[in-house]
């Protein structure tokens, strides 16, 4: 697993974090190649560009690094700041998974699952529009 901090950089203060690991069911002798990242960012830093930043920099970091192959992130149909972070960062919406999660219950008691986005980027696409 790797897991990083998201930090000021003037002052070191911790607003977030950004974390993924490689899958683990692939067949046995096959790269783990596959990775999909978390990130989580303190509502008061949200808009200012640094969930972009610190998510580029991971995805390189990732391709480069670790040997992805293939990125991929899951968001809440609501979640519209997070479905924009993954367009902007080259990923394509690969389809709708409805009630995918559960988050526990509605009001009523009966329980509340949520609809889920699934967007990806390859290795070459990402070379492609980065030129990394």
């Amino acid at each position: 697993m790797f897991y990083f901090a998201i930090a000021l950089k003037e002052t070191g203060e911790v607003i977030g974090e950004i974390e993924a690991y490689p899958e683990s069911e692939a067949p046995e002798g096959e790269p783990l190649d596959t990775f999909s990242p978390c990130w989580m960012l303190n509502l008061a830093y949200t808009g200012r560009g640094y969930a972009y930043e610190a998510a580029h920099a991971f995805f390189a970091y990732l391709f480069r690094e670790k040997g992805a192959r293939r990125i991929y992130a899951y968001t809440e149909e609501d979640n519209l700041p997070s479905q924009r972070l993954c367009e902007r960062l080259g990923m394509r919406r690969e389809g709708l998974f409805l009630e995918f999660v559960f988050f526990g219950n509605n009001p009523d008691g009966t329980p509340l699952y949520e609809n889920t986005y699934q967007y990806a980027i390859l290795k070459r696409e990402w070379e492609a529009k980065w030129g990394d």
